[in-house]
This record gives C-alpha cells, structure tokens and sequence, in this order.
C-alpha cells in the first residue's frame, strides 16, 4: 500500500533488498536460463550508465528525441552487419523476442489482407511466443512434427502443411528446447516456391551463431544470406549481454517492416505511428544495449562465444558418462536438454537447485520427451565443472526412485477439475494435495507438480498455470 507520506531511499532500498533475497542469482555460472552475464563489471557498468542516463527519454516520438533514433539506427546496423544484411537493412528495436516475433507475424499477415484466416507452419519446437503472436493476432497455428532424434524441422512435412491460406513459415535458429538449428535453406526454399514469407526466429541464438563460428564451430546458414529468408528476429539482452528489454527484428525490405508499424489518425489527439506494440516506451533498454555492444566489441563477443562453446562441449561430454542422463539431439548452439528414460528429471532439477544449480523443466509434447534445459554463457566456463559434480550428486540421489508417474487417479481428477471456473481461494487450497506447498521456505520442490503437468495433456497444462498465475498474484497463497 501507498504510505501517507514518503518514505527515506535507503528504507525502500533496504526493502527492495530483502524482496529479492529468495530471488536467482543475476550473475554468474549457476543459473542456467534467464540470466545472460558477460561476467565483466565494466560492460555492465557501461550498460547500466547508459540506461540511467535515457530513463526519462519516452521513445514514443522520435522526433522529440532525435537521440533514439540515432541510437535504434546504430543497434540495428550493427545487428544486420552480422546477420546477412547491411547498414541500409531496414529493422526495429523491440522490447524483446516475443515482441519481435509478434511484429514479424503482424508484417506477414497484414501482406497478406485477403486471406479471411490467415495461417502459418511452425515447427512443434518453435518458441511458443508464435503461438502467443497467433492468439494476439488471429493467424492460426500449423504446428508440425519434428524428427524425432535431431529435433530439427522436417521439411517436407512443413511444404506438405502449406495452403493457400498460409502467411508465414518459421525456422528457428536454433530451436531454444534443444540447442539445435532447423534446416533453413531448405525451409526458406519452399516458402519462397510458394511465395510465403519465411521468418528465423533466431532470438536466443541471433547474437550468439556467428561468434561460435568465430571460435570454430559448424554453424549452418540460418541468416538473412539466405534465399527466401524475409524476416529474421534476434535478442541483445541473451547473448548480447545487453539489460533486459532489447531485442531486433530485421526485414527483407522496407515494404515488409513497414506493415508491422501501426499509424492511427481516427482520433482527435496527436497522430499516433508506432514501431512496436508499445506507444510510450522508456529508451533505457536501448542505450544498455548501444553500451553494451560498443563496450564488449567484437573481440570481446567472441571471447565470450570461445568460452561459452568451450563451457557446452565439456557439459555434454561430461554428462555422457553420468549413468541415466544423455543429451537429447546434437546441440549446435550452448544450450542444451538433457533427458532421462530411468531418472526423474524434475526431481534431478529440485536436488540440482539444492546444491546451487538451477536447471529449467520442459514437458513432454507431442511425443518430444521430457527434459530439463541448460542455457551455457560467457562465464559458464568457469563453473561447468563443478555443474558435473551437482549433476551426478542429483542423479545418485534420485537414481533408487526411478521415474516418477503421478498416479492415474490423480491424474483423473485433475481432468475432471473445472479449472476455468475454480476462483483462486479454491485452487490455492488444492495445491498441497498435487505436490505443492505455498508455505514452504527455502528453495522450493516442484517435482512432484512438474511430474503433474507432464502426465496432463497441453491444453491442460495451461490452463493449471494460468491459475495458477492468478492466485499467485493475488493474495491468496499468503493464508
């Protein structure tokens, strides 16, 4: 609540502090997804001053703050220098990859006016802000198998899933679930033999591909080079090491990135022309992300790309020789899934975190099994050895348990739940009986929940997290 009269700094510091004690680590080699650390005070330095310094700057109008302009002009040259594009390669500075893969789909869509319901072919391990962007903007998704063993896109099958009604192909690069990156020339080619655009989404491996290859690994063409290759989408605050808010979408053409602008003159204030879905918009991101990128260099990106790749061969090589965990497909970037068909994954992850590593669920889907996720960085190198140690301490431990299989019961009654229409005092007084306790302290044991929504069928699956997220932000998981 709002105090009658304000408060000291130092107090709301001081309790900022104690808010964010239960919080992961924001630096370092132990979290591995969501955070990104170059491990270099001085780039964060420079990210964080120049951040501070564009905090009042509203990016809303770049004719009132010309500097904006400047800045976005700097960051998307740079960004197409390194993605098959150039100084003229027109692009947008977004809040992030959804937000640019949502622009990516408004711009393939809006070519496209009389389609009366547009779709697009996505891979089944395309990130799921497509399927957020196809909910948000009406396009229906295609979502098509992938081979089961590489985890890449199949081809024909995403040609075979085309219609006339299609707007957009997808490919990523690579897929975030498993590290590795679609086949995109041949995806790209049949889009363009069917005159649909192709978009990479390339978020998390973006700014990360190149300098791998810097550092001498076989890196696919995935960019802009491409034929048939119309949009392509990269994050700075992953392997960019920029602050959070910063990402890229590039276009084949000017004509292309301008349907994913929104202009409104049917209203009697000041016209409105948007490059993004915001209209207001802080230009803090995109100064961290400018400092970021001047302060680091290209030399400093591909040491971090060397030790990022270095970091990822000695993890996979070091978790084949720990009994019951292997990788799942051939990573091709620094990320990496890491699966079990005798191991209670979930339960490999709650003990991983115990011991200070924190490792990512992902569930099963569309016969895709289950895995926990490892996103290697910069400083990764420095502690994989030790993340070894962790693995194999957890897979001991949960070795004797085997795989965990929720009870057909339990599993039955979930299914029987009116979810959408349980209020959040209800569904937070069922939480202790399927595996999850809110009043628990310390690291907190989601296994049992995981091992839940695994067994449960997608579209239940969200439904449980979705109200879950209601009650979490209402107060009813404090009684």
């Amino acid at each position: 609540m709002m105090p009658e009269t304000g408060r000291a700094v130092a107090e709301l510091l001081s309790e900022l502090d104690r808010l964010k004690a239960a919080d992961l680590p924001t630096r370092g080699e132990n979290v591995t997804a969501y955070i990104y650390d170059s491990g270099r005070p001085e780039v964060r330095e420079a990210a964080e001053r120049a951040y501070l310094a564009m905090l009042e700057i509203n990016s809303l109008d770049p004719t009132a703050f010309p500097s904006t302009v400047a800045l976005e002009r700097s960051v998307v040259a740079t960004v197409a220098a390194r993605l098959g594009g150039d100084a003229a390669t027109p692009g947008i500075f977004t809040s992030g990859g959804t937000e640019s893969i949502m622009l990516a789909v408004k711009a393939a869509r809006d070519a496209r006016p009389d389609i009366a319901v547009p779709r697009m072919v996505v891979p089944v391990t395309a990130h799921a802000a497509f399927h957020k962007a196809g909910a948000y903007l009406r396009v229906a998704v295609d979502s098509i198998p992938v081979d089961p063993t590489t985890f890449r896109a199949d081809p024909p099958a995403m040609a075979t899933a085309c219609t006339p009604d299609t707007i957009l192909v997808v490919a990523s690069a690579p897929s975030y679930a498993h590290g590795v990156v679609d086949p995109v020339p041949e995806i790209a080619a049949l889009a363009a033999e069917r005159d649909i655009p192709c978009h990479v989404d390339a978020c998390v491996g973006g700014w990360l591909l190149p300098w791998l290859a810097d550092a001498g690994a076989e890196i696919p063409a995935f960019d802009l080079s491409v034929p048939g290759v119309t949009s392509i989408s990269c994050d700075l605050h992953k392997f960019g090491y920029a602050p959070k808010g910063a990402s890229v979408v590039l276009f084949r053409d000017a004509a292309l990135r301008m349907r994913a602008y929104y202009a409104c003159a049917g209203w009697p204030g000041y016209p409105v022309v948007n490059t993004t879905v915001q209209s207001s918009k802080g230009a803090g991101p995109l100064a961290g992300a400018w400092a970021t990128l001047q302060a680091l260099g290209a030399e400093g990106y591909r040491e971090l790309g060397r030790e990022a790749l270095a970091a990822t061969r000695r993890l996979v090589a070091g978790i084949a020789e720990i009994d019951g965990l292997e990788v799942l497909g051939t990573p091709q970037a620094t990320l990496v899934a890491i699966g079990s068909t005798t191991l209670d994954l979930f339960a490999l992850a709650d003990h991983s975190r115990s011991l200070g590593f924190f490792l990512q669920p992902q569930m099963a889907v569309d016969g895709l099994p289950a895995s926990v996720h490892v996103t290697l960085t910069g400083v990764s190198a420095r502690g994989v050895d030790r993340m070894l140690t962790v693995l194999a301490e957890a897979a001991d431990k949960v070795r004797d348990a085997g795989p965990a299989v929720p009870s057909a019961e339990l599993v039955a009654l979930v299914g029987r739940l009116d979810l959408a229409g349980l209020d959040d005092p209800t569904f937070a007084s069922l939480l202790p009986a399927v595996g999850w306790d809110p009043t628990a302290t310390g690291d907190p044991a989601m296994a049992a929940i995981n091992n839940l929504l695994n067994a449960l069928p997608p579209r239940e699956r969200e439904l449980i997290i979705k109200r879950f997220m209601s009650v979490l932000y209402s107060p009813h998981l404090d009684a």
